[in-house]
């Protein structure tokens, strides 16, 4: 899990300042009122003795009175309806620990997400499953691009260009995305974190080949969220961010999300990136490699099977490594 005792103490003055707010806003209330109580005798003064009575001997004056009440009254029931119906979506909210959404992208969301980012503390470990990466962080306009440079440990997870997976992708969205497109968004996206590496981030980099449900994005204790839906870019998808609740972490939906990153990156079936020697490194469950390949973004590799086999070396078993046609 995220360091989240580190949050809450960086996110200490963040409390105290809301509290002040807090404060702050409930005197400013206070002495509202206290000016409302004492212009009150004026007030019903001027009404019994001087407006009244001047509405009372005009009858379009006291119809225009009449309909402005009203109107003044239908007002103040409908922000009382959508200030009830504001609370139950901000409990359910509260629930699902659910701190921003957007369905649609405009210069207003981009400028509300924007808000949220610069709003959150630095976050040490930065964890990133999508498919190609390029517009989640190789992008230059990309929103997460500086929250990530300041990350220390980044994992990241993609989408094997050769895999079967990324082919069927590719051929459900439009034409203008081509398999040589996917695969230089790729290249892009390992450029980057090879320049990440260089300024001494800790840098891991898997690929999968199965199709995914879900692109994750956890900076911190805060997570984003968007369904991958065949035949649709993720960009053009609903975004939703969760974030961690210190007080009770099992209330709402940051640690489900963040068990399933955990999960496709605990299997051994996904390859590590070497930086070093441009290969995909297999590996068993217990982290022991098994055997590397190039990674080759342009064609389709072989699945391959580990089999445990009996060997007579040193009578100890040895592990043969099989592929499947």
């Amino acid at each position: 899990m995220p360091e989240t005792g580190r949050f809450r103490a960086g996110s200490g003055a963040g409390r105290w300042g809301t509290s002040l707010r807090l404060v702050m806003l409930h005197a400013v209330i206070t002495l509202l009122a206290i000016g409302i109580a004492f212009s009150l005798p004026v007030a019903a003064q001027y009404i019994l003795y001087q407006w009244w009575p001047i509405v009372a001997s005009d009858a379009s004056l006291l119809l225009a009175s009449e309909i402005s009440l009203a109107a003044a009254l239908v007002l103040l029931f409908n922000f009382w309806r959508a200030a009830l119906e504001n609370r139950d979506k901000r409990r359910v909210a509260d629930t699902a620990a659910l701190v921003y959404a957007r369905h649609r992208g405009s210069w207003l969301t981009r400028l509300r997400e924007r808000s949220l980012i610069r709003k959150l503390p630095a976050a040490r470990d930065a964890y990133i499953l999508t498919l190609t990466g390029h517009d989640t962080f190789a992008d230059e306009a990309s929103l997460l691009r500086v929250p990530l440079q300041s990350a220390y440990e980044i994992r990241v997870m993609l989408l094997d260009p050769a895999a079967r997976a990324a082919e069927r992708r590719v051929r459900s969205l439009p034409a203008a995305i081509t398999q040589e497109s996917y695969v230089e968004e790729v290249n892009t996206s390992i450029a980057y974190l090879t320049m990440l590496r260089t300024l001494g981030k800790k840098v891991t980099l898997k690929f999968y080949d199965d199709e995914p449900f879900w692109k994750v994005v956890v900076l911190g204790d805060h997570l984003w969220v968007q369904y991958c839906h065949s035949g649709f870019e993720v960009k053009d998808e609903p975004e939703y961010v969760f974030a961690l609740n210190g007080d009770h972490p099992r209330l709402g939906l940051f640690v489900p999300f963040y068990m399933y990153f955990l999960e496709q990156w605990s299997n051994s079936r996904h390859p590590r990136y070497d930086f070093d020697t441009g290969e995909l490194v297999y590996s068993d469950e217990c982290g022991r490699e098994l055997r590397r390949r190039r990674f080759a973004p342009d064609r389709e590799p072989v699945p391959a099977l580990l089999q445990a086999r009996p060997g007579r070396e040193s009578g100890h078993a040895t592990r043969e490594l099989e592929t499947n046609s």
